[in-house]
């Protein structure tokens, strides 16, 4: 690989711009621990500096022989990286690496093989062309090659190297090697991998990673440079696909000038076509399309641009603009691929935020239908997801979207799901399709809405959700506050937890899957007393503040109002009325809250209550004239 360009002797100028205009791959190394994979890109950079320095020392010298001055070669080479990695003894986050030779340019995703570290690889993936999967041939093919294989897969990733690595350790065996190969090729073939490509190599030792190896003459197939500077990029359909455009900004400076900026993620725009703005599905004509440097007369799939349009139609971030006539679905539900990535489990029911191309809605998972052995593949049923599993679940948002299948458009099929509360990205996902119910059910007018219910009842209709540990006195205190509302003329409904499990709830169990759907359903059914003028109190441990910050989300502003029963656990366990403590310390109780279940104490409730300090009647009298500070009674 180390040799210099003809073209640097022959015309100087015509191999700067060859090396200016030189296609861009991206690819990704992966596999398990201590496979070789940073030892594998160090032999690439290392090969990739040696030919880098010889064309510079040509370039130089032909730029006196042409009177050029200042000739350069852009090329970056991240090595201190790895000496870290070496320190440390694993890759723990992903790095990327950039090289080049005369056919190329590369960017390379070195991703961890370390199981927890699985979310890192995904990131380095979603944007890869290809995928270079290591297999260390003492070891053969692991569990984490099959998850990392799967989820190239799932990603959509088509052009696959098999790297049997470190074949000079089992001497440059062929049997080992087909054996490996064929165990493989059968899994990849049950996963829809169909393009793979298997490579002996001993990266340490150079075997056919630059050039044909003199130890593997049984071998005849491509090096892997040769396969990396030669594989066709699999971007020709999404370019040649109807237009998908999310708009990440609206541009306007003056006037005179409104554009819609985003990168095109599918197809191709000209001034003249016919487009649809989408989820509000109205059309318009595209008026120019602007690049970096101006007007274009088209742009296509990866390019960043400005579109300005013929009429004045509302478009904002977020939205999608697409083909008239070829546009994306639209809807609120979908079946769905996620791999969870982080510590705590997906719980169905419990809210988070997806992001989709640019836009941001509030999801929740209302079924996980399986998840799946990476393994055997086998489909295996699962009330939650645990950090690194793939599963197929069934989503829904609180509002619609445009999209694609993730088979047809990565970018508009695939999403990220995020904590509310830390903003972390908690998992990746692959829209499948729409459900039918999302085209089937819609939202019927009424004419009788929440505001003339609860004038007639003369009341502004709100949630009083006390939350605490058990036995703090959250019931006590709730009953009280009725009764008071009761003789006041007020209409209320109070929804205690132990009652409501003895009906509605009384499927459910207490772990911590259970605990969610348990709070998601009263929070609907609070929500729907409020749409009927009721004031509702609610009296439930509800330990985690995800699924509180979902309760006020159902309902209006102003209309939730949190009370903190805070009793101390040895306050609340020394009362024990129930002797359900007494249960959990024998552990005959298991995911109680405060023993072997945490509670998370409200951050910033409306209300907070000491029953260290007031009775029960002096604290009923407090949210009373909570309630009337509010408005809410007179």
């Amino acid at each position: 690989m180390a040799h210099v360009s003809d073209l640097i002797a022959a015309d100087i100028g015509a191999y700067l711009r060859q090396h200016e205009h030189k296609s861009l791959l991206r690819f990704i190394t992966c596999g398990s621990v201590d496979d070789g994979k940073s030892t594998l890109i160090g032999r690439l950079l290392y090969e990739a500096k040696m030919l880098f320095e010889d064309q510079l020392a040509a370039v130089e010298a032909d730029s006196r022989k042409w009177g050029t001055q200042g000739a350069a070669i852009d090329f970056a080479l991240l090595v201190d990286g790895l000496a870290a990695e070496r320190e440390q003894g694993i890759t723990i986050d992903v790095a990327y690496r950039y090289f080049s030779t005369d056919r190329r340019k590369f960017i390379v995703a070195d991703t961890p093989g370390h199981e927890q570290y699985t979310r890192n690889m995904i990131t380095g993936a979603s944007t890869a062309d290809a995928a270079v999967i290591l297999v260390d041939a003492r070891k053969g093919v692991l569990t984490q090659t099959r998850r990392h294989s799967h989820l190239v897969g799932l990603i959509g990733i088509r052009k696959v190297v098999l790297a049997v690595n470190k074949m000079d350790l089992v001497g440059y065996d062929a049997d080992l090697f087909d054996r490996i190969t064929g165990e493989y090729l059968e899994f990849a073939r049950r996963i829809g991998l169909g393009e793979v490509t298997a490579i002996p190599l001993s990266a340490l030792a150079g075997d056919n990673m630059l050039a044909p190896s003199a130890h593997t003459p049984w071998y005849r197939g491509p090096t892997l440079m040769g396969w990396l500077e030669t594989v066709e990029k699999d971007d020709s359909r999404q370019q040649q696909g109807p237009l998908r455009l999310p708009v990440q900004w609206v541009n306007r400076p003056d006037h005179s000038f409104r554009g819609f900026a985003g990168s095109i993620a599918g197809g191709s725009v000209r001034p003249g076509d016919r487009v649809r703005v989408l989820p509000s599905g109205r059309q318009t004509q595209v008026a120019r399309v602007i690049g970096p440097d101006g007007d274009l007369p088209r742009a296509v799939a990866g390019q960043s641009v400005t579109l300005t349009l013929a009429d004045e139609v509302d478009v904002s971030r977020g939205d999608l603009l697409s083909s008239a006539d070829s546009p994306p679905e639209v809807a609120d539900q979908f079946e769905a691929t996620v791999v969870w990535m982080a510590d705590e489990p997906m719980y169905p029911g419990r809210p988070y935020l997806l992001k989709i191309g640019t836009r941001t809605v509030n999801a929740t998972v209302t079924e996980p239908k399986y998840r799946v052995n990476v393994n055997t593949l086998e489909h295996l049923a699962a009330k939650q997801l645990e950090l690194n599993e793939i599963g197929v679940v069934n989503l829904s948002l609180d509002r619609p979207v445009a999209f694609d299948a993730y088979r047809d458009n990565r970018d508009t099929g695939g999403f990220i799901l995020i904590d509310r509360m830390s903003n972390a990205t908690v998992g990746a996902g692959m829209l499948h399709f729409a459900l039918r119910r999302a085209h089937n059910i819609h939202l019927q007018h009424v004419d009788v809405d929440k505001a003339a219910r609860a004038e007639l009842k003369g009341q502004r209709p709100c949630v009083l959700w006390f939350t605490g540990l058990s036995g703090a006195g959250k019931s006590a205190i709730a009953n009280l506050v009725e009764k008071r509302l009761l003789a006041m003329g007020r209409h209320t409904y109070l929804l205690d937890g132990d009652n409501v499990r003895h009906g509605l709830n009384r499927d459910l169990g207490f772990t911590e899957a259970d605990r969610v759907e348990n709070i998601r359903r009263i929070a609907e059914v609070a929500r729907l007393m409020v749409d009927a003028g009721l004031i509702v109190l609610t009296a439930f441990i509800s330990p985690f503040r995800a699924e509180r910050r979902m309760a006020r989300a159902r309902v209006g502003d102003g209309e939730f109002i949190e009370v903190h029963v805070d009793t101390p656990l040895e306050v609340a366990e020394a009362r024990d009325v129930k002797g359900l403590y007494k249960k959990a310390r024998r552990g005959e109780l298991q995911n109680f809250t405060g023993i072997d279940s945490p509670y998370e104490p409200p951050e910033q409730p409306e209300m907070r209550i000491d029953t260290t300090a007031l009775t029960a009647d002096e604290a009923a009298e407090q949210v009373i004239q909570r309630l009337r500070r509010a408005g809410i009674v007179h």
